[in-house]
């Protein structure tokens, strides 16, 4: 069921977040979406190898997560391939192998962020270079406002993130914020929903492509702090996040429907 916010309410009529019957609906419901985010990093190119995974919480048992299997690559994940991964890193759902970078990082922010259900974490192009320039985001257009005083840059490199205390130590860096950009690694993006911190990858990819071509263009011309907060009054709701995320979810099941296979 959906229900819609009156034009009194909001400004924009956003629907809300869907309500289920019981977990085993909405186990169902966060699968679907979790392939449909993994579709769409491959569709935007997120991938790199064996690198990069999407998570989300257990509806029923909240010391699990689903997550995308080792292996397999963004473009070809299907509902049917993600695995159930419990506190102790056992794939205890699914027959293939958890990335043990997944589980490092996913276990870590899930147990330390109790508000984010579900996290996002790639090697992109956008976030490898802009943190290379030990900056993170400004605000230089309304879309990059969503991440203004909402996200961290993390410098302390100790190479790929396979050891437990690595993963503790991106997620307390992270600490309430929605993303981290990770320097010589990447980016993670958190949210309630798998279609809210999906989205906000998506967005802080773009945002940072923007400032990318922008600075080398010449200097940033940056909003006033009046000027972001303004802006991320709207472009930073995570309801506006998520309904933004149900058009990309439609459009990746017109091109890709296959990824729905259970």
């Amino acid at each position: 069921m959906t229900t819609y916010l009156s034009e009194t309410d909001k400004a924009l009529p956003m629907p809300q977040p869907p309500v289920f019957a019981g977990p085993a609906e909405e186990r169902a419901h966060h699968k679907r979406r979790l392939a449909a985010a993994v579709r769409l990093f491959g569709h935007y190119g997120f991938d790199e190898g064996i690198s990069g995974h999407l998570s989300v919480r257990d509806p029923e048992y909240p010391d699990r997560f689903w997550v995308n299997p080792f292996g397999v690559a963004f473009s070809r994940l299907r509902v049917s391939d993600l695995i159930c991964v419990d506190a102790d890193g056992r794939v205890v759902h699914g027959d293939r192998p958890v990335n043990p970078s997944a589980f490092v990082i996913h276990s870590a922010i899930h147990r330390q962020r109790p508000d984010a259900h579900a996290a996002a974490h790639a090697h992109t192009l956008n976030s490898r270079a802009l943190a290379a320039l030990n900056v993170g985001l400004v605000p230089v257009d309304q879309e990059s406002t969503a991440f203004w005083d909402d996200h961290v840059l993390h410098d302390d490199y100790a190479g790929p993130t396979v050891d437990p205390d690595q993963g503790y130590a991106v997620a307390g860096a992270l600490a309430g914020k929605r993303a981290i950009l990770l320097r010589h690694h990447g980016l993670i993006t958190v949210g309630s929903t798998i279609d809210e911190a999906a989205y906000w990858f998506i967005s802080f990819d773009r945002c940072a492509a923007v400032q990318l071509r922008a600075r080398g263009g010449g200097a940033l011309t940056t909003m006033s702090d009046e000027q972001a907060r303004a802006a991320r009054a709207g472009f930073g709701d995570p309801n506006l996040a998520w309904y933004s995320f149900q058009i990309l979810y439609d459009h990746i099941v017109s091109l890709q429907p296959d990824f729905l296979d259970e």
